[in-house]
């Protein structure tokens, strides 16, 4: 484009409109956001590829559970009558096969007779006298295999557990489910719990988010930068800019049919915030041109303005690009796909700043300058003086020199008390901590897990080498023994697998007596007592704990946290057994959608560390590569580097783990951070052909200093809307990045300051000056 012409400026600004009307429409048609948590795992992995096999073997689902509790007692005509239309009405539903629906109406009453062993429910229809309702009571609290598991041991709440297919969840379901509860309410509470739940309130609330967040950052960013430009018309090109990036990027994923994941409900926020930058850096230097030539046309002014700048701010685009492609590295869908779009929002805010708010300055006129015949728009001020804005920048430029030692044993202080922060940083897997304390999701899943064994889970599947191993008396012991050292963890509740039933049966079959409440002593007793089952009970249910030829076997394990410290402990109490069983032929794994979450935590791990390292080795490359100097580089990265490490550090201070979310902060802050450091190393560099080191550092403070602040305060301000989110990882992600902006920043100009300061006095570099003009 020509940068005089109107009507190549009007072609520009009409082509960005036009593509970002085009992106708006595929917006609306095509959006989709993914519900089902599993699609955020890589499922070609060998733990998923294992999991969803066993999920097959005995049709291991998640279930959605309502709680009906009452004041006083379970069992009376009304509640238990409630909990049989709650069960039927659920099983009438096309979403649940009849057998995925348990509860106290469907369970199975294991108990023995004069004829043998007896398998019935424990009420067809609702007893209508006291005598009825007391035997009901003393069938079910006396069943260990239901009292604490299906009933509470105090016998007020009954839990009905629906067990689902992933794909069959979705908000409007969720809502159909939470009105069926209500409608049973009074003098009975009923609660909606369960880990499809919590999929489809992420999901919910997540659109809701982001449609609530992205005006809130687009109002705090127009404000900050209305207070640090003072151009209405700098302010409107730049907001432009990172709006139609915002709208390219999603219309991108629309057309790509790529679904919005939780953590893509930032990248508004980030685009906005990030894309900032590059106008705020162009309206400097036309500042800085303004204030030492103001009789400079506006063609003339448009013209030097992207002939000093167009380098460093495709640079600073190219390394935040590289932040976040180094997401790509991850095999956790969110986290790749964040990294990839964000990026490409990225390159479109480049393009459209180094294109459109030039045509829109030729078309508008330049700001913050009386009109006349230069072109400007009249009634606006002339910019502020800057005597003292230089006299500021020039006494902390010398106060750093001065200070060199103190600015170092400061660094140093602070880097080691961050390394002993990053001692402490653990990995978080729970999706429940996605939301508030006291949000509805999360009281019901603490009141559920008060009362019961709890609302997570995790599967070790047991394989055996011969046929009919799992009914061998010793492997079944080991079993049981496994079980007992799981629930003795403080947050494992209870555990469910063959052995329940065998025990139960034992029991039973001899007078119910307590001391029976074992394995039976043989195997023809074991082959008895399961035969017994088949012929009298439900043969289905046995297949969700043992497989046909008994070799396979799943135990469950309850769990009332799903975060990755009371998974990794319970598997732990688990493995101690592992080769006491392996002796006996028998080999552990495990499934499930605790187990997976688990291993997506540690794939969260591994693409951080090679994200972060990649982006680090790459950005380092380009510096060196702009500034032909290998050593640039390095310098470069010693402001991204301080911010790493002192992000993690205090991460590990405060307790903030690493999750999917905080994951983004590392690459994130090199890709923006790095930015400081080019901008500064550029301006000093030009600066140090013509003027001694000391001037030279004082100008460079002056002039880079004060864009990379009007920067960092843009970006932490919006970055601090992320406050304001629903989402507790959402706020933690915005504190940290603005955090890592400051850290950025102050890195910047001070150790990475006293680092080419050093350089400098060492020797000057040889080539000549590169001229602003």
């Amino acid at each position: 484009m020509k940068i005089g012409s109107r009507l190549a400026a009007w072609a520009v600004v009409l082509a960005a409109l036009a593509v970002t009307a085009a992106f708006f429409l595929l917006i609306a048609g095509n959006i989709r956001v993914e519900t089902d948590l599993d699609e955020y795992m890589p499922q070609e992995h060998p733990a998923f590829v294992y999991s969803n096999q066993a999920e097959e073997w005995f049709d291991i689902k998640d279930g959605i559970i309502i709680a009906v509790e009452h004041p006083q007692t379970l069992f009376n005509p009304g509640t238990l009558g409630k909990i049989r239309a709650l069960t039927l009405a659920l099983q009438e539903r096309e979403e649940f096969e009849d057998a995925d629906v348990l509860s106290l109406y469907t369970a199975d009453n294991i108990r023995g007779t004069e004829d043998g062993l007896d398998v019935q429910r424990f009420y067809e229809e609702v007893p209508a006298d006291a005598a009825g309702l007391e035997r009901v009571r003393q069938a079910v609290m006396g069943n260990d295999m239901i009292a604490g598991k299906l009933v509470s041991r105090d016998g007020t709440i009954a839990l009905i557990v629906a067990a689902i297919e992933d794909e069959a969840f979705s908000p409007a379901f969720y809502r159909e489910i939470q009105e069926l509860a209500r409608s049973h309410e009074g003098p009975e509470r009923l609660y909606v719990a369960g880990r499809p739940v919590v999929e489809g309130t992420m999901a919910a609330l997540g659109m809701a988010d982001m449609r609530r967040m992205a005006p809130l950052v687009i109002l705090v960013i127009a404000a900050v930068l209305y207070l640090l430009l003072r151009s209405v018309r700098s302010t409107l090109l730049t907001l432009l800019v990172v709006l139609m990036s915002t709208i390219w990027t999603f219309g991108l994923m629309s057309l790509l049919r790529v679904p919005v994941y939780a953590v893509a409900t930032m990248i508004p926020v980030m685009l906005i915030a990030i894309g900032v930058a590059y106008g705020i850096h162009l309206f400097s230097q036309l500042h800085l041109i303004r204030q030492e030539d103001p009789a400079v046309s506006r063609r003339d002014a448009v013209r030097r303005m992207l002939h000093g700048m167009w380098k460093p701010v495709l640079m600073t685009a190219l390394t935040t690009v590289v932040g976040f492609i180094s997401l790509v590295t991850s095999q956790v869908y969110p986290v790749k796909y964040f990294g990839l779009f964000t990026a490409f929002g990225v390159m479109v805010a480049l393009l459209l700043s180094l294109v459109f708010i030039p045509a829109g300055l030729i078309l508008l006129g330049l700001p913050g300058r009386a009109g006349g015949a230069r072109g400007g728009v009249e009634g606006e001020a002339k910019p502020p003086a800057d005597g003292r804005e230089e006299r500021t920048a020039r006494r902390f430029a010398s106060f750093i020199l001065r200070r060199r030692r103190a600015v170092i044993i400061a660094v140093a202080a602070v880097l080691a008390v961050s390394v002993f922060g990053i001692t402490r940083v653990w990995i978080n897997s729970s999706f429940l901590d996605n939301f508030q304390a006291g949000s509805e999701i999360a009281r019901t899943d603490r009141f559920i897990n008060q009362h019961f064994g709890g609302t997570s889970t995790l599967n070790v599947i047991l394989e055996g080498e011969a046929e009919g191993v799992f009914k061998e008396p010793e492997v079944l012991t080991l079993i049981d023994r496994l079980q007992a050292r799981a629930e003795g963890l403080p947050d494992v509740g209870n555990s469910f697998s063959l052995t329940d039933y065998l025990r139960r049966m034992n029991r039973v079959m001899n007078e119910d007596r307590q001391e029976f409440d074992a394995i039976p002593a043989s195997r023809e007793l074991v082959a008895q007592y399961l035969l017994l089952y088949e012929m009298s009970g439900d043969p289905q249910n046995l297949e969700r704990v043992v497989d046909y030829e008994y070799r396979k076997a799943n135990l469950t394990l309850q769990l009332k946290n799903d975060d990755s410290r009371t998974i990794e402990a319970a598997i732990s109490a688990v493995e101690e057994l592992a080769p006491e069983l392996k002796r006996l032929g028998v080999s552990m794994n495990y499934a499930g959608s605790g187990y997976k979450s688990l291993v997506f935590t540690r794939l969260i791990l591994s693409g951080q560390i090679s994200s972060l390292l990649l982006s680090v080795v790459i950005v380092v490359l380009l510096v060196a590569l702009m500034f032909r100097s290998l050593l640039a580089g390095l310098i470069g990265a010693v402001p991204i580097a301080l911010t790493a490490v002192v992000n993690f550090g205090l991460m590990g201070l405060l307790g903030i783990p690493l999750s999917t979310t905080t994951a983004l902060i590392s690459s994130i802050a090199v890709g923006i951070g790095v930015d400081y450091a080019i901008h500064f190393i550029d301006r000093y560099r030009l600066y140090t052909r013509g003027l001694e080191p000391a001037e030279a550092a004082a100008r460079t403070m002056h002039h880079t200093g004060r864009a990379i602040l009007m920067n960092a305060v843009v970006v932490i301000a919006g970055c601090l809307v992320l406050l304001a989110s629903v989402f507790p990882p959402n706020r933690s992600l915005g504190a940290l990045v603005s955090f890592s902006m400051f850290t950025s920043f102050l890195g910047t100009v001070t150790l990475m300051f006293l680092l080419l300061a050093k350089r400098t006095a060492k020797g000057r570099p040889s080539h000549p000056a590169r001229s602003e003009r």
